[in-house]
C-alpha cells in the first residue's frame, strides 16, 4: 500500500482524464440522442427509419467495437482527429442511442391535449417540439440521463483498450510497473465509486429542483 500511496497521483491523473471523458462526451451524446429523438418522432418517413436504424445498430454493437472504428476508421477517411477526441467521439456516439430512446419516452410523457392545444394555437412542429413538448420531456428525463451520464463515465474504462491513459489505464501501468495487482485495481474501483454516487447524489437533486418547478 505504500507503494499505492507513493504513486497515487498517476492514479488520480487518470481519474481526472475518465471525468474529462464524461464531461465531453455526454453533451454530445445528448445533443445526438436530442436530434435522432426528434427524427423518430417527427412526421418524415424516411428521418425516422434512419433514426430507427442507427439506434438499433448502436444498441445492438459492443461499445469497444465502436470506439474500435472510430478511431481507426477516422484516419482511413483522411480525418485526424486526437486519440482523446476519438474516445470522445465515440462514446457519443454511442450514448446517442440510447438518449434518443430517452427522449423519445419523454416526448411520449407529454399530454396530447397539450400538444393539440399548441397545434391549435398554430404553431408548427419545430415551434411545437421547442415550446412545449422538449422543456416537459426533458424535466422527466433527469433520472435516465444521470443513468446514462453514470454509464459513460463507467464505459470510458475500455478508452484504455484504445490507448487512453484514463483511470483503468493509470491502474494498468500501476501494475505493470510494481506488480501491484489488487491495491491498484481496488483504487481504481474506489475512483468509480466515487464518481457514481457523486452523480448519482447529484442527479437526485437535480430532479428534485425540477419536480419543484413543476
Amino acid at each position: 500500500m505504500s507503494v499505492l500511496f507513493d504513486h497515487i497521483g498517476d492514479l488520480l491523473t487518470g481519474l481526472l482524464v475518465t471525468l474529462e471523458l464524461a464531461v465531453l462526451a455526454f453533451p454530445l451524446a445528448v445533443l445526438i440522442g436530442t436530434v435522432l429523438g426528434v427524427c423518430r418522432v417527427g412526421p418524415i418517413g424516411p428521418l425516422r427509419a434512419v433514426a430507427g436504424f442507427y439506434v438499433q445498430c448502436l444498441r445492438n454493437s459492443p461499445l469497444l467495437l465502436v470506439l474500435v472504428m472510430v478511431v481507426f476508421g477516422l484516419p482511413y477517411v483522411g480525418a485526424t482527429v486526437p486519440l482523446f477526441g476519438s474516445v470522445v467521439l465515440g462514446l457519443g456516439l454511442y450514448f446517442g442511442a440510447y438518449v434518443c430512446e430517452t427522449v423519445r419516452s419523454g416526448v411520449a410523457a407529454v399530454p396530447t391535449g397539450q400538444i393539440e392545444a399548441a397545434r391549435a394555437l398554430g404553431l408548427t412542429f419545430a415551434g411545437v417540439l421547442r415550446q412545449v413538448v422538449l422543456p416537459q420531456a426533458f424535466r422527466s428525463m433527469a433520472q435516465p440521463l444521470g443513468s446514462i451520464f453514470i454509464n459513460v463515465c463507467l464505459a470510458s474504462a475500455l478508452g484504455a483498450a484504445v490507448g487512453v491513459q484514463e483511470l483503468t489505464g493509470s491502474a494498468r501501468q500501476f501494475n505493470l510497473d510494481h506488480a501491484q495487482p489488487i491495491p491498484s485495481f481496488i483504487a481504481a474501483a474506489i475512483g468509480y465509486l466515487l464518481i457514481t454516487l457523486t452523480a448519482g447524489q447529484l442527479t437526485g437533486v437535480i430532479e428534485r429542483k425540477v419536480r419543484i418547478r413543476r
